[in-house]
């Protein structure tokens, strides 16, 4: 049994069905984007820039209930983070995503994320689509997912 006393979750729990196998059609999502610092995908500084993003966010009193976390892994040495806001948020860049996303959410353990674009690949090719970008959804920060013992990662293809 999980112990909440000694492990405080700042995570909802996560419930994957909205989400696995979905089509998404975002029109201008708000989001705070930032870059996170990694060595070959690997983030080095993450909770220091979720921290001073989610200070911002709160100040602005512009947390969102079902807040979305976004990487765009674009290089081996940093990702772009995009957390969801429902309005601009002070001292923070701002970005906006549009378009149509095929989703699916995946279980495990980070390391098998090649095994998980790959499936996304193959996921997209037999929707007749064709995958132009994809971003990943971390469900829960690391501590969570420990407490809760499930890792949930949504995929988003955007096609």
């Amino acid at each position: 049994m999980n112990d909440t006393q000694s492990n405080p979750i700042c995570c909802p729990p996560f419930n994957p069905e909205p989400w696995n196998e979905k089509e998404v059609v975002w029109d201008n999502k708000r989001f705070v984007k930032d870059r996170v610092r990694s060595f070959l995908h690997i983030p080095l500084n993450f909770a220091g820039v979720m921290k001073r993003n989610v200070s911002l966010i709160e100040a602005a009193q512009a947390v969102q209930e079902d807040m979305i976390v976004l990487a765009d892994e674009n290089s081996l040495w940093g990702a772009d983070v995009y957390i969801s806001v429902p309005r601009d948020v002070p001292n923070a860049r701002m970005a906006e995503i549009s378009g149509t996303f095929l989703t699916k959410v995946f279980e495990g353990p980070f390391q098998d994320i090649r095994l998980w674009i790959r499936e996304m690949e193959n996921y997209v090719r037999s929707q007749g689509r064709e995958l132009k970008k994809l971003y990943f959804y971390y469900t829960t920060c690391p501590k969570c997912a420990k407490v809760y013992g499930k890792n949930y990662v949504v995929l988003l293809a955007q096609v």
